[in-house]
């Protein structure tokens, strides 16, 4: 095992596993959930490809849960599926914060919580996760803005959560240093993104993802068309593939990134596109004009039956289902009775994980 922590660290989970089999067991799990033949399969590098990773604070340092022990944190000074960026900025952190007040989950006192660091390419930033009834709130953020005078990150959170809230995200926060927002480029766009949101953590996958997904409509002739893009996040798919379509709908219930995807259709200049804050499952108070094509991208949970339901009513020429969870999307596709599938293709944006997404084009019968 490349990796001392493997066994002990609750993350990577298949790093004992020759990683053409990872792939193989990979697609045979999609092949279950699709009963496709031909399913495609693209993967990028096997290690150093996570632009996030979320350390905890403990007396000795940063690190991980332990595998089957939640309360205990394996201290990590380098994460080998961490890209090199995020490493040097986990060094900076742990080499800092030494000794520090750390929150102690069992006692449920204490101030540092989490240091939450992203280096997406040519950006990079750090949360540093409170807890917003520590009495030492004050030393803490002192201590913060001296880091961020020495340290060569762009851009410094301070966030707070309650004591019994173990999220490393927040609506309560400040800039300490450089802007709360992060930006990616994806096939020649650029993207703006909340340092506190969901990005895809593997750059090169995702982008590979993108391009394929603008490979399959590409293949139609959608310039009469509609593209409705459900569950958008900052809207990627439906601005990168807005200049096929006559016009396109972004659909998100989290107001911060329906924000970001308005912000992110003007940086790329994109005239036929709106975004509107909606929760899929209210999807008949809008009104979508036909011939329809749909790109979906739910989470793990997967489509709400409100929202197939509607979609089942629209009919669209075909639905493009993107997929983190395939056991979930073995459920929803059945739900699709009018439709089949036309290809399948699997992106393992996650080795050394059980974790994978998977692209699905439906088509009408």
């Amino acid at each position: 095992m490349k990796c001392a922590y493997f066994g002990k660290c609750g993350g990577c989970s298949l790093q004992h596993i020759d990683y053409s089999l990872q792939l193989e067991n990979k697609k045979k799990a999609l092949f279950s959930a699709t009963k496709f033949p031909g399913i495609e399969v693209f993967s990028g590098a096997e290690y150093g490809y996570r632009n996030r990773m979320d350390f905890i604070f403990h007396p000795n340092g940063v690190g991980f849960r332990q595998k089957g022990n939640w309360g205990h944190i394996i201290d990590i000074d380098n994460c080998l599926i961490s890209d090199d960026r995020l490493n040097e900025l986990l060094s900076e952190v742990r080499n800092f914060f030494k000794n520090t007040d750390y929150f102690d989950i069992h006692k449920q006192s204490g101030t540092f919580r989490y240091a939450v660091i992203r280096t997406p390419r040519n950006d990079s930033s750090i949360s540093f996760v409170l807890n917003q009834k520590s009495m030492r709130l004050a030393d803490a953020i002192e201590k913060v803005k001296e880091f961020a005078s020495k340290t060569t990150v762009n851009n410094i959170l301070v966030t707070y959560v309650e004591p019994k809230n173990d999220s490393s995200v927040s609506s309560d926060f400040f800039a300490v240093k450089g802007k709360d927002m992060l930006s990616e480029e994806i096939l020649g766009k650029r993207f703006e993104y909340s340092v506190q949101g969901f990005f895809q953590n593997n750059s090169i996958m995702a982008e590979k993802m993108q391009e394929y997904v603008n490979g399959l409509l590409k293949g139609y002739d959608t310039s009469d068309v509609c593209l409705l893009d459900l569950y958008a996040g900052v809207g990627t798919f439906g601005i990168i593939n807005s200049s096929l379509f006559k016009h396109t709908v972004i659909i998100e219930s989290f107001k911060e990134c329906i924000d970001a995807a308005k912000k992110n259709i003007l940086i790329n200049n994109v005239a036929n596109a709106e975004a509107i804050l909606l929760d899929a499952k209210n999807l008949k108070k809008i009104e979508l004009k036909k011939p329809l094509f749909v790109i979906t991208d739910p989470p793990r949970s997967g489509m709400d039956l409100k929202t197939i339901q509607r979609l089942n009513e629209l009919m669209p020429e075909v639905i493009v289902y993107i997929s983190c969870n395939v056991e979930q999307l073995s459920k929803d596709i059945p739900k699709f009775k009018e439709y089949k599938i036309k290809s399948a293709a699997l992106f393992d944006l996650f080795p050394q994980t059980n974790h994978s997404e998977a692209v699905v084009e439906l088509v009408k019968k």
